[in-house]
C-alpha cells in the first residue's frame, strides 16, 4: 500500500513536516510506503479555468500538480498538511489543489484522505475544514484521529514538542492505515460501491 503526503509549507523542516514525519514514522511500521511532495515553497500557479483538462486529462500547466496527479492515482491514500495563514491555508497549497483535483480524471473514490493544520495559536479547525472539502467531493472516505487533526508550534520545529499533537498525529496514522486495509479487503470481496451518472443542475430559473 501507499501513502502519498504533501507538505503545502514553504518550510521543508517547519511544524508542518512535524506532524508529516510523525505520520510517516507509523506508516511505514505499518508497512505502507510513503512519498513526501513539498511543494509549498513552489511557484504554483491558480487554475485559469481553460477547461483543457477536460479534454487532456491532465492540466494545461505541467508543473508538479501532474507529477503529483500521477503519484496520487497510483496511492491508496492521500495526506495534505499545511500551516494556518489568516485562519485558512497556504495560497500555494490550495493553487495545487484545486489543479490536482480538478483536472486530474481518474476515480478517486474509497482513496483515504486525510488533512492536518499547523499553527502557532489558532485557525487549526478553518483549515482542517478547507482541506478536507478537497476529499469528500470526490468520493474519498476522511481518516480522523482522537480530536481536529492539528499541531500548534510558533517557531519552526516547535510542534515536535507539541506531545498531544503528535499523539494526534500517531492516531490519525494508525486509523488511516486500518481504513485503507479494510477498504483494500472490502474492494477485494464487495468491490465499489455502485455509481449512478451525475446529475448537475444550476440554480436558476
Amino acid at each position: 500500500m501507499k501513502v502519498l503526503m504533501i507538505n503545502g509549507s514553504p518550510r521543508a523542516n517547519g511544524n508542518t513536516a512535524c506532524a508529516l514525519n510523525e505520520m510517516r514514522t507509523i506508516f511505514e511500521a505499518e508497512g505502507i510506503e510513503v512519498e513526501v511532495m513539498h511543494i509549498g515553497h513552489k511557484v504554483i500557479r491558480g487554475c485559469t479555468a481553460c477547461l483543457k483538462c477536460a479534454e487532456d486529462a491532465k492540466c494545461t500547466y505541467d508543473d508538479e500538480v501532474n507529477e503529483a496527479a500521477a503519484k496520487f492515482e497510483q496511492a491508496d491514500g492521500l495526506v495534505v498538511g499545511s500551516p494556518v495563514y489568516y485562519a485558512s491555508a497556504n495560497a500555494t497549497l490550495i493553487a495545487f489543489l484545486d489543479r490536482l483535483f480538478y483536472s486530474s480524471k481518474f476515480d478517486k473514490t474509497m482513496k483515504v484522505g486525510a488533512a492536518v493544520a499547523a499553527a502557532r495559536r489558532g485557525g487549526l479547525t478553518s483549515t482542517f475544514d478547507e482541506l478536507n472539502k478537497y476529499f469528500t467531493i470526490c468520493g474519498m472516505p476522511v481518516a480522523s484521529g482522537q480530536y481536529w487533526n492539528g499541531v500548534h508550534g510558533a517557531k519552526p520545529g516547535q510542534a515536535c514538542q507539541d506531545e498531544e499533537g503528535m499523539q494526534q498525529m500517531r492516531t490519525l496514522a494508525r486509523n488511516m492505515a486500518f481504513l485503507m486495509k479494510s477498504i483494500a479487503l472490502g474492494k477485494e470481496r464487495y468491490g465499489l460501491p455502485e455509481k449512478e451518472q451525475v446529475v448537475r443542475t444550476n440554480m436558476i430559473r
